[in-house]
């Protein structure tokens, strides 16, 4: 990867984010993994309308290692451990996006309820139990609740969403804040009605398997 055109490109996912409602100001943090040791990560407590490419951290993210004097993001740990874990994963978004944090506070899971959820995130969304962010109980929580999933919730502070690519990762990001948006929706209408776990399953194992390759061959 060119170290230069990644910076660049957390930087627009970045901008995209608060464009769309995802994060505010310094809140939130986006990482791409390099290669099997390091990973690009924005810096701790600037906001996105701020960042230069030089700004954008490089750290090893298996011994927590970084060049510069710029400190990273808080979260490090999340994002280390993600690629840590999760070989295939390439980006790390973190938010704290409205309606996702809101079904994080009431700790509740949410069902196979919306088709594009299923496909690109997984048969459920699950929410980590409560600790305090920022640690390594707090990502290997993370880590623990996204397996088999593209994103999971993090109890009482926000989101957490992945991707073999930085635009699959912020596709996430938009799709689970439309799935609990839905979700918190539906408990007015006496609650959302699930697709089954099988049927949910199956559709999010052609997507990783079949779909999304067709559409990278598309473009």
């Amino acid at each position: 990867m060119n170290v230069e055109v990644v910076r660049k490109q957390i930087i627009e996912a970045g901008l995209r984010l608060v464009k769309e409602g995802l994060v505010a100001r310094s809140w939130g943090n986006i990482s791409v993994r390099l290669d099997d040791e390091n990973m690009l990560i924005t810096p701790s407590g600037r906001s996105y309308d701020t960042l230069e490419p030089g700004d954008i951290v490089l750290m090893n993210y298996r011994n927590y290692n970084y060049e510069g004097k710029i400190k990273p993001s808080s979260e490090y740990h999340l994002h280390a451990v993600v690629y840590q874990q999760r070989k295939e994963i390439k980006a790390v978004i973190h938010t704290h996006q409205m309606n996702a944090t809101t079904v994080a506070t009431a700790r509740r899971e949410v069902p196979p309820i919306i088709d594009d959820m299923v496909q690109i995130i997984g048969p459920t969304v699950r929410v980590t139990k409560y600790t305090l962010a920022g640690t390594e109980k707090f990502a290997k929580l993370a880590v623990k609740a996204l397996r088999g999933r593209q994103a999971a919730l993090l109890a009482n502070h926000g989101a957490v969403c992945i991707g073999r690519t930085l635009d699959e990762a912020f596709a996430v990001s938009e799709v689970l804040e439309k799935a609990c948006k839905a979700f918190i929706e539906a408990e007015f209408l006496g609650g959302a009605k699930s697709i089954s776990k099988v049927t949910a399953s199956i559709i999010h194992q052609v997507y990783l398997k079949k779909y999304s390759k067709l559409e990278d061959k598309n473009r």
